[in-house]
């Protein structure tokens, strides 16, 4: 009998990396597989086509191997996403130097954490349809964020990252990450409407 999901049980992202370094490859398996769906969730808000999402993912983890010896605290979450706000903005500069139109994030794509419908067999086939519908709405609102203030809520709700930890990602003091965040909210709150107090209910 496979024993290793009891053996695996209870280790931290730092002993699961360090079982990676010493040449357990499963170790990083489960690694990408736990941080794929934030990630995901992150990347998608700017990549504007789950192919484009698929290779940021699969970016941010070359990266990340590149430099082992950089993960040294858990938890992983903030030097991944760190690396994949890095690995945007890299993009977006890009794009400017060359001219080319920004993509905005995807609507209704995998891995789209606030605009996320709830899984549709657990739920009545109506309110499936409904909360499908909403997560449209509401993915179409987040692309509309300028760019920080996007990626800012993004960090927060599809990441789950503290607000210090945004602004060691960013760059900045944590006061600007707030306002970020409250300015994100307050155009959400503007153009969603109606639908705000049932997004928050979703969250």
């Amino acid at each position: 009998m496979d024993k290793e999901p009891e053996e695996n049980e209870g280790r931290s992202d730092l002993d699961e990396w360090t079982a990676y370094r010493n040449g357990d490859v499963r170790a990083l398996e489960r690694l990408v597989v736990k941080y794929r769906r934030p990630l995901y969730g992150f990347l998608s808000r700017f990549s504007g086509d789950p192919g484009r999402t698929e290779e940021w993912f699969q970016e941010t983890w070359v990266r990340a191997l590149r430099h082992p010896r950089a993960f040294t605290r858990p938890p992983l979450a903030p030097w991944l996403f760190r690396i994949a706000h890095n690995l945007v903005v890299d993009a977006f500069r890009r794009q400017r130097r060359m001219g080319a139109p920004q993509r905005s994030g995807g609507v209704g794509e995998e891995g789209d954490g606030a605009g996320e419908a709830p899984d549709p067999s657990a739920v009545p086939p109506d309110r499936a349809v409904a909360a499908k519908e909403l997560g449209e709405r509401i993915g179409a609102a987040v692309a509309s964020l300028p760019e920080m203030q996007r990626a800012t809520f993004s960090l927060r709700m599809d990441g789950r990252l503290a607000f210090r930890e945004i602004a060691a990602i960013q760059g900045c003091p944590l006061g600007t990450v707030l306002a970020r965040m409250q300015y994100a909210l307050g155009k959400l709150r503007t153009a969603l409407a109606g639908d705000w107090e049932d997004w928050k209910e979703m969250r």
